[in-house]
């Protein structure tokens, strides 16, 4: 175990862990849910190992109410008391003697809550077209919430299988992990419903469903693959069932394993705190995340729905077949099965390139991992507040970006050799992070561990500082630990650095593990250019001496798109951590006119957009000007309309274009045309391009009026899809008018939005320049009431808006250290130092901002 700045630690989680006293192999469930009530009647039976004689049984159990326990074996029946102990989430079942080692039943009959929280065994309520609500009840059980449903040792590494049996009203669908195997009416309008038993697999993974949900016919993926939604939007499927059917196929040949379940359900639910949660066999959903449709849906969106769908298949094996001993591997599930969703859409829809896309989310984790603030990948966990902590963007992104690092290095097939062997070996059971390393070193006959180690158990990330070496044969390279405010640091780390260079000989790559603090790379020949980070995958930034930068400028064209990108991230990055002034960066962005690739696009329109946040009104004309010197040349190259033969990603691009134009540019022209061509495919709808059509919802916002702004309403009640829900919705905190904005500040507590949304509409009110500062004031009014509506792991995310409050720094801190948000850990930290960031930034830049911006338009002209 690591602290998180990845020291050694001692083990404290046993404040926390369950005894092994005693240990389940068989869990028999039965739930009664009321919907109307909103309450639960269960009955588990669990055959269980006492492992050394007790009588005190441990277990976990919270908001439950525990009304009789019993123990039986061979005609013995013992009765406990129960003691429940909140603080750790535990129940004490104390037995009138001991029970003897060997094999038992213990028998709990429970009654519990359907909460609201998004959590446990919870409601979730929808209305249908006609304006009547329905609910349904549903779970949530990562991390550590089976609990709230059932008695249980709620820890991964205390496997066992589940047979499960749900009593509900007749007319209602019920839907489990298993297979159904039986279905008998009961007296009173009820019916019982028996599943499958599952495979041994940890608690997390158990799921129940109930509900008016309808299911498509089943497709053959390898299994019975089905699509349940709720009545009305059989016809938003389709998109899904064939990622689900192509992913599952293709992770079945990926792992050479079987999938190992007896059936899969994708299964769309109203209310729903995250995407998805990859229950075996019954894959719960946000709606957005599963259903769409294809004619109306943007290329975003769809691709949105093949990225989570294939993610949560991929778990099927690693994470629910495999799974981690203890939540300091979770990294272990959620980073593998990133990486897999973007292998299994890459093979789907090669043109889409996701791997040059992925590099965006890379640059993502990489911004937070340069805060002083950040962690490491895998750290100690020890409470439940710990394990609902984890699931933040270095587990997902960093973690995936690492392991592409890997796979790239020792080569795809060498890696998945490694894989297969790591799943054969493991599979129903339970895992540490080196039994990954040992499998990848049997099959690469690589240092693995000690190379991966350094990325996984440090805070951070290299920068590499290349230069001409003295005598000119080569490149001098150094790394050291990248910060966005400066610090001292000694960390290395085993990076695996690719070269391609440009001599007088011609073209030649070279792959160097850099593990000490500098080396030379060896190139023969008078060096004309040389690129560090070749293919774009590693986790590190470059830092080129000006001689390097001005030659790779001048030879954008000798570069693949992602290199790209690469130099253009990498260069921003370094303006906003002051190792380069503001003017450079928008000279070499000037020189970017005439490119066609939407990833390095994003990472441009991102530094204007950072560069929005920290402007002054006065700034704002010449930011406007800036972006549109930049980014017109483009957008009219492409023009409004598709052209034929176009890829989808020219498509896309078309519409990131003109909705910078239109916002960020704020060109009249281009909000003028907007409104043209948003009315015309109102009238036709069928017209409609849907790539273009969430930039124009977006510059209709944000030069909308009263009228616009009570239309995008009526569309966010009453949507065709839910993508349409959600582009109206978050369109509502993108006007400038302040008191529309205070309209859409009152839709958040005031349940006009589902409670997984809001804290995200929240969060675009405190980014809007127009609004933050009273976004940010009603926030602070209304925290309490936030606390108690919104979901738990929504709340740290909200609060990520706070990088844009630049004139309340202190006021900020101070609310944050007399307030503390639940499963905010570091994250909380980091929004505080991204702060901090932005303000050193404007510090730097602010004061000559509207000067170096004007220098950057004169040149254009």
């Amino acid at each position: 175990m690591r602290d998180q700045d990845g020291a050694p630690l001692a083990d404290t989680s046993q404040d926390y862990r369950l005894p092994k006293t005693v240990t389940p192999s068989r869990y028999d469930i039965r739930l009664t849910p009321d919907l109307k009530a909103f309450t639960f009647q269960g009955d588990v039976s669990v055959a269980i190992v006492v492992n050394e004689a007790t009588d005190d049984v441990v277990l976990n159990a919270l908001e439950l109410e525990i009304d009789k326990v019993t123990a039986e074996r061979a005609g013995k029946s013992l009765v406990a008391k129960t003691e429940m102990e909140p603080a750790k989430e535990r129940a004490h079942l104390r037995f009138t003697e001991k029970l003897s080692p060997g094999e038992w039943t213990l028998k709990i009959a429970f009654r519990g809550i359907l909460n609201d929280k998004l959590h446990g065994f919870y409601r979730s309520q929808y209305q249908d077209a006609s304006g009547k609500t329905h609910v349904a009840a549903t779970t949530q059980f990562e991390s550590t919430d089976a609990r709230r449903a059932f008695p249980c040792w709620d820890e991964p590494e205390l496997k066992a299988s589940y047979k499960v049996t749900l009593v509900v009203d007749e007319n209602l669908a019920a839907i489990s992990n298993g297979g159904q195997e039986s279905e008998r009416k009961l007296p009173g309008g009820k019916k019982e419903v028996v599943f499958n038993e599952t495979i041994r697999m940890s608690t997390y993974l158990v799921a129940f469903i109930v509900g008016e949900f309808d299911a498509t016919a089943p497709v053959d993926a390898g299994t019975p693959l089905r699509i349940v939604h709720v009545p009305g939007k059989e016809s938003l499927t389709g998109w899904a069932k064939q990622i689900g059917a192509f992913s599952l196929k293709y992770f079945a040949d990926y792992y050479g394993l079987k999938y190992p379940g007896d059936k899969l359900d994708l299964i769309a639910i109203p209310d729903f705190a995250s995407g998805a949660m990859e229950n075996l066999g019954a894959i719960t959903f946000r709606e957005t995340a599963l259903l769409a449709d294809e004619k109306t849906a943007s290329r975003a969106e769809l691709e949105r729905v093949a990225d989570v769908v294939s993610h949560e298949n991929a778990h099927m094996w690693f994470g629910d077949l495999v799974t981690m001993r203890w939540w300091n591997g979770i990294w272990l599930n959620e980073a593998f099965a990133t990486f897999m969703e973007m292998l299994a859409v890459d093979a789907w829809k090669p043109e889409w390139k996701r791997w040059e896309s992925f590099s965006v989310s890379r640059a993502a984790a990489m911004s937070i991992d340069g805060l002083r603030s950040t962690r490491p990948i895998e750290y100690e966990v020890r409470s439940p507040e710990d394990c609902r902590a984890m699931f933040d963007i270095l587990t997902y992104e960093k973690g995936a970006a690492v392991l592409r690092m890997l796979e790239q290095f020792l080569s795809d097939k060498t890696f998945r050799d490694g894989i297969r062997l790591y799943l054969k070996k493991h599979q129903f059971n339970n895992t540490e992070t080196g039994d990954l390393w040992d499998a990848l070193e049997a099959a690469s006959r690589e240092p693995v561990r000690k190379m991966m180690d350094s990325w996984i158990f440090q805070p951070g990330f290299p920068m590499i500082d290349a230069s001409p070496s003295a005598d000119g044969s080569g490149l001098k390279i150094s790394q050291r630990r990248f910060f966005y405010l400066p610090e001292d640091n000694n960390q290395l780390w085993h990076v695996p650095v690719m070269v391609r260079a440009k001599t007088d000989k011609g073209v030649s790559t070279h792959k160097v593990l850099l593990t000490t603090r500098e080396t030379t790379v060896e190139i023969p020949g008078k060096l004309e250019w040389a690129l560090l980070n070749e293919g774009g995958h590693g986790f590190y930034r470059v830092h080129y001496a000006p001689e390097l930068l001005a030659s790779l400028t001048k030879n954008l064209g000798a570069l693949q798109p992602i290199e790209r990108f690469g130099l253009v991230s990498d260069t921003w990055v370094s303006t906003v951590a002051g190792i380069g002034p503001l003017s450079e960066f928008l000279k070499m962005a000037a020189l970017f006119t005439g490119e066609s690739d939407i990833n390095v696009w994003r990472a441009l329109i991102g530094a204007f957009s950072y560069l929005d946040m920290i402007a002054s009104d006065a700034d704002r004309p010449a930011l406007s000007a800036a972006v549109r010197a930049i980014v017109g040349p483009a957008a009219a190259r492409l023009g409004w309309e598709p052209k034929s033969g176009e890829s989808e990603l020219i498509r896309q691009l078309r519409g990131t274009l003109i909705g910078a134009l239109g916002t960020l540019g704020d060109d009249r022209e281009v909000q003028k045309r907007a409104q043209e061509l948003y009315a015309r495919f109102e009238d036709n709808p069928e017209s409609a391009d849907r790539d273009l059509m969430p930039a124009l919802v977006n510059i209709l916002a944000y030069s909308g009026d009263a009228k616009r702004y009570e239309e995008f309403k009526r569309k966010f009640k009453a949507p065709r899809t839910p993508q349409e829900e959600q582009r109206y919705l978050f369109a509502l905190a993108n006007f400038r008018d302040r008191e529309l904005l205070r309209k859409t500040m009152e839709m958040t507590i005031d349940g006009e939005v589902r409670t997984q949304n809001a804290p995200y509409l929240m969060h675009s009110l405190l980014l809007n320049s127009a609004s933050r500062y009273e976004a940010w004031d009603f926030a602070r009014a209304h925290w309490d009431e936030m606390i108690q509506k919104y979901p738990d792991n929504a709340l740290p995310r909200m609060c990520e808006a706070v990088v844009a409050l630049l004139d309340r720094e202190d006021e900020v801190k101070k609310f944050f250290a007399e307030h503390r948000v639940r499963l905010g850990g570091k994250i909380i930290d980091q929004h505080l130092e991204r702060l901090s960031v932005a303000v050193g930034f404007r510090n730097r830049e602010g004061k000559n901002l509207q000067a170096t911006l004007k220098a950057l338009t004169g040149e254009k002209r």
